[in-house]
């Protein structure tokens, strides 16, 4: 995708939301791929100060969920991207969004997550380093 005319990598904050009790992630429709699923993300803006705030902000806008940054995962920088992942605890789910219209969402357990994301390295990347990811036994 290159850098497109910037100088630096742009800035992309990713929420993963869950649902804790349930061990669910809510992922949603790419709107550029509709067949392809993503975690909620998108580009840190001066106005969110924090990039918590982008990634809960990205998650309320492309997926309805409201909810609180609970975890810091990891940052995974790219030639043209650098991604901020954090999880999100759902605490609800408008019925009605931002993007609504352009987006399915889905709840799905740790497994199907990571299914249906390892078509973007860096997504599964984040979600396999989450707290929902198994314990690997040495």
């Amino acid at each position: 995708m290159g850098t497109k005319g910037r100088s630096s990598p742009r800035i992309v904050c990713c929420a993963i939301p869950i649902a804790r009790a349930a061990g669910k992630i809510l992922v949603v429709t790419s709107r550029k791929r509709p067949d392809y699923w993503v975690l909620p993300k998108g580009g840190w803006e001066p106005s969110d100060v924090q990039l918590e705030a982008a990634a809960s902000r990205e998650a309320l806008e492309e997926a309805g969920v409201r909810g609180t940054i609970t975890r810091y995962v990891i940052t995974i920088p790219t030639p043209s991207t650098t991604y901020h992942f954090y999880e999100l605890d759902v605490a609800g789910l408008d019925q009605e969004w931002l993007e609504s219209n352009e987006r399915r969402r889905e709840w799905v357990d740790y497994a199907e997550a990571v299914r249906r994301l390892e078509w973007k390295s860096e997504l599964a990347q984040g979600l396999k380093l989450s707290s929902l990811a198994p314990v690997r036994t040495r």
